[in-house]
């Protein structure tokens, strides 16, 4: 099966696939615009900006920035978006994944419109206002959800205050890296696996005039894809996948951190978002499992469910530092996500983002499955 293009408001991408956004620092200018390059969706994650060119920002004794407005710089954001257009040489679009829990989530919004984003990608949270803060720019709006409700929610909303519907929805199921949608228990409950629940998102996309629907959440390979775009949805979502290429903005050993997990080292945490958080275990995450606190005070108030680290003290860690150590190839003290499937990626190392494209489009032999589909 070739894959039909993805139309995404005024601009078609000729492969379906949007390469998931991943902070701090593993999808950047690189990742993105290599992605994009080859003719899919590139995305560069807002979160942790200032950490790309700490030049550019004020930090502590310790590297760290200081307030949102350096964590979240927008100057290195605009900078990321401005190179990973020229690495992608004009093919494919660059999105920007910003999470609804960031503080000064509006501002950054309208730095990834001034800087050229073609499209905003938003979850951990309602993204209600999310058109109020671009305003009539050019710009696909595309929330993250994860049941039909949210979805129903944010239609009336914005069709109410502003006029405007999505212009495409990623259903995330529970199993991506990074932060879930869903209570702990509920990501192990069949009725909220991503096949259970994409049927009444898709019905409800089409209520709305047909939204087009992403899907995310434990999407792995071109077999994936084509089941669930027969089923429905216009494209995939996938980010731990990503890791493992040359091209991913991530250092050396966090790619080898993921490469090497056991699938039972890829646990579910909890983080001072509020949501459960899919990481692999590491020794920091050894000792905080042992009761650790590691809190060392917050300086970045990087999201608005912490409380100025009243939340993070209470798990024992602050995200932004933990994500950052990690970026900084800090392998004792940092965090690092992965998707509940990444332990198949030892099976395939480290290739390049034209040959993982090549393998999610059905034109090469996927090495991390036992029984492999290619295009004729």
């Amino acid at each position: 099966m070739s894959l039909k293009p993805l139309k995404l408001r005024n601009k078609t991408v000729p492969i379906p696939i949007i390469q998931g956004g991943m902070g701090v620092g593993i999808s950047w200018e690189k990742l993105a615009g290599a992605v994009a390059r080859e003719g899919a969706v590139g995305v560069v994650s807002a979160v942790g900006t200032g950490y790309r060119y700490p030049e550019l920002v004020k930090r502590d004794r310790f590297g760290r920035p200081i307030g949102s407005i350096y964590t979240h710089s927008k100057e290195a954001l605009t900078r990321i978006i401005q190179e990973a257009k020229k690495i992608s040489e004009g093919n494919g679009a660059i999105g920007v994944n910003i999470l609804c829990a960031i503080t000064d989530y509006g501002r950054v919004a309208q730095d990834a419109v001034e800087a050229g984003a073609d499209a905003i990608i938003s979850g951990a949270g309602l993204p209600l206002r999310l058109p109020e803060y671009v305003g009539d720019a050019d710009v696909a709006l595309i929330p993250i959800v994860s049941s039909a409700r949210a979805l129903n929610l944010i239609c009336r909303t914005w069709e109410k205050k502003y006029k405007r519907l999505p212009d495409a929805v990623v259903l995330e199921g529970p199993k991506s890296g990074g932060h879930q949608g869903f209570k702990y228990e509920e990501c192990f409950m069949p009725e909220y696996q991503l096949e259970n629940l994409f049927p009444s998102v898709l019905e409800e996309a089409q209520r709305w005039g047909g939204i087009p629907v992403i899907v995310a959440g434990g999407v792995w390979s071109y077999k994936d894809i084509v089941y669930y775009m027969q089923k429905g949805a216009s494209g995939v979502q996938m980010a731990t996948r990503f890791i493992a290429t040359h091209e991913c903005d991530a250092p050396l050993i966090y790619k080898e951190t993921v490469l090497n997990a056991e699938e039972e080292d890829i646990i579910l945490f909890k983080s001072p978002v509020g949501y459960p958080l899919r990481v692999v275990r590491t020794p920091f995450i050894e000792r905080l499992l042992a009761g650790y606190n590691g809190w060392n005070g917050c300086v970045s108030h990087c999201i608005t469910p912490c409380n100025k680290g009243e939340e993070a003290k209470k798990v024992g860690f602050c995200i932004a530092d933990r994500l950052g150590s990690a970026w900084l190839g800090n392998y004792e003290e940092g965090i690092f996500i992965s998707g509940a499937n990444g332990h198949l990626l030892k099976k395939q190392g480290i290739i390049s983002v034209k040959e993982l494209i090549e393998i999610l489009t059905g034109k090469r032999p996927d090495p991390t499955l036992e029984k492999e589909v290619v295009l004729k």
